[in-house]
């Protein structure tokens, strides 16, 4: 699936990766997110291939060891020598790639590749339908890496989307009231018993400790302030194209915080998954074959869908 122009199609002659010291491996499950929707929309004004949702088989490696690993990746490849990396800071590297978002091809593709150092093998409990969520449930993950979550605390999700489904669930792990936010009835049912749905016309008036916006709209911000307490904080995990001009009154009279929260941890994630706290499959609305690959991305941005997965093409045999 690639990108020219804002205008994505399926290329079926697209040459395999050479592999230039790298990992090539073999798509096995694909997932569209909603940065591929945005990076459709102009944001990165990014070309090549899409998709940094995956899971797949590594076929070569530098490290023979890594060869027949089942495996998803950092999207993030630094450069590993510059300060930033050497300060343990490699998310922020300033030399970096980043997977199928900024100069380097992504995972829709029949195959692709990435640096070793960026691969986290998929234990084997971990089925692809669950390891394909990795990456977004590691950025749901990140938030607990950035800010403390009390059991005390009262916790406001808003849009319950891809990313919001994944965050509401990771917060209710500490033990505090989640609350996730929707005018989608039907993104709401799909809460676990233990998050609070609320219809989004019936949060005038309600204050929360900590507010993460997951809406993927520029009005995101907005709402977030509106429902965070005085001295509360913001977790921004939306990412849109186009700017946002907010009003940064608010934070400074009520003192809020308010954090920019990205990428995210893979190991943690990983072991989400393998004990099962997070079951993120019941999210999937939708599966197509990556030659479908452009319906599927109309498809993902519809209301009714959640998550949208893709197959990879089948490979012919002479057996």
């Amino acid at each position: 699936m690639i990108l020219e122009d804002g205008r994505p199609r399926f290329e079926p002659n697209y040459a395999d990766p050479a592999a230039d010291g790298e990992c090539v491996i073999r798509l096995s499950l694909g997932g569209i997110c909603a940065t591929d929707l945005e990076l459709v929309a102009g944001y990165m004004d990014y070309r090549g291939v899409l998709g940094h949702e995956w899971v797949g088989v590594v076929e070569t490696s530098p490290d023979p060891e890594w060869i027949g690993q089942r495996v998803v990746g950092d999207i993030n490849c630094p450069c590993l020598v510059c300060p930033t990396c050497l300060d343990g800071r490699s998310n922020h590297c300033p030399n970096r790639t980043v997977f199928g978002i900024l100069g380097r091809d992504g995972a829709f593709s029949d195959r692709f590749r990435l640096p070793v150092h960026c691969l986290h093998r998929v234990p084997d409990e971990v089925a692809d339908e669950a390891a394909v969520f990795v990456e977004p449930l590691a950025a749901a993950c990140r938030i607990l890496q950035q800010i403390q979550v009390q059991p005390s605390d009262r916790v406001l999700v808003l849009g319950v989307g891809r990313l919001g489904q994944l965050c509401a669930r990771v917060l209710a792990l500490t033990g505090a009231q989640v609350f996730a936010c929707s005018r989608n009835p039907a993104r709401l049912g799909m809460l676990p018993s233990e998050i609070t749905p609320v219809n989004t016309q019936d949060l005038a008036g309600a204050r929360f400790d900590i507010v993460v916006d997951c809406t993927g709209s520029h009005a995101g911000l907005e709402q977030a302030t509106a429902a965070v307490r005085p001295g509360g904080t913001i977790v921004l995990k939306t990412t849109v194209h186009g700017g946002i001009a907010p009003n940064p009154n608010p934070w400074v009279v009520d003192e809020i915080t308010v954090v920019g929260s990205r990428c995210g941890p893979f190991p943690e994630a990983l072991a989400c998954l393998r004990e099962g706290m997070v079951d993120p499959t019941a999210l999937i609305t939708g599966r197509f074959p990556i030659e479908e690959g452009v319906t599927a991305l109309k498809a993902a941005a519809e209301r009714e869908h959640v998550k949208v997965l893709l197959d990879p093409v089948l490979e012919s045999s002479d057996a």
